[in-house]
């Protein structure tokens, strides 16, 4: 009777525990973990953190050519995520350069926040990494004008502008605009640069984006 009892107890308890909600991005944050338990990450590499821009850019390493890049972007993140697991992305790692696209998200997940919270949350990431690592090179990525969330595009402008001049002001630090390659000879959005849910972009747009970054990859 005490060993049913016991199973009961201990399935019960089991089942409650599985009814518990993950955090959002807890697997894909556990994955980054199995893949450095089965391959140790290396040292002085590119360390690239965000967004689905980041994570859909899985041939990045052919861009770069003799660079050695880890890439741990997440689809749908936000900046404030970055900072939730501040210490699962950084802390495995000893890179030579970190460069960061995020933030879009943060904007599109609620259309009331301000440019200054975006801001604010990316200083507070950018704070966590230098405690960390005081002299390592970091670099954001500007955020992109995707077609899809067009209704953004004055708040993106708004915070591109002020986290360009929070980074000019920083040592060891860039701002990497990528908006310009982006547009036609008439100043549009190049829209062809898009996939068909107008918000990941092609090949050809990964292509400007290296071209664009090369001269900051060190």
């Amino acid at each position: 009777m005490k060993n049913i009892f016991s199973f009961i107890l201990i399935f019960t308890f089991g089942f409650f525990l599985a009814q518990i909600k993950k955090p959002i991005f807890w697997d894909d944050i556990q994955n980054f973990k199995k893949i450095d338990q089965q391959t140790a990450p290396p040292e002085n590499a590119i360390l690239l953190l965000g967004s689905s821009s980041f994570t859909k850019w899985q041939d990045v390493s052919d861009y770069f050519p003799g660079k050695t890049i880890i890439n741990r972007g997440f689809g749908g993140s936000r900046l404030k995520d970055l900072n939730d697991y501040a210490d699962d992305l950084l802390k495995p790692y000893h890179p030579k350069q970190i460069i960061i696209y995020c933030g879009e998200n943060d904007l599109a997940d609620n259309t009331h926040l301000k440019p200054e919270t975006v801001v604010a949350r990316y200083k507070e990431f950018y704070a966590k990494i230098r405690e960390r690592f005081p002299m390592v090179q970091v670099d954001y990525i500007s955020i992109k004008f995707s077609p899809s969330r067009e209704h953004l595009w004055q708040k993106i402008k708004e915070v591109n502008s002020k986290i360009s001049k929070f980074m000019k002001k920083e040592k060891n630090a860039d701002y990497i605009d990528i908006t310009q390659v982006m547009n036609d000879s008439n100043g549009n959005i190049r829209r062809d640069l898009f996939l068909d849910d107008m918000l990941h972009i092609t090949p050809e747009g990964y292509r400007l984006w290296s071209s664009v970054m090369n001269p900051y990859i060190k």
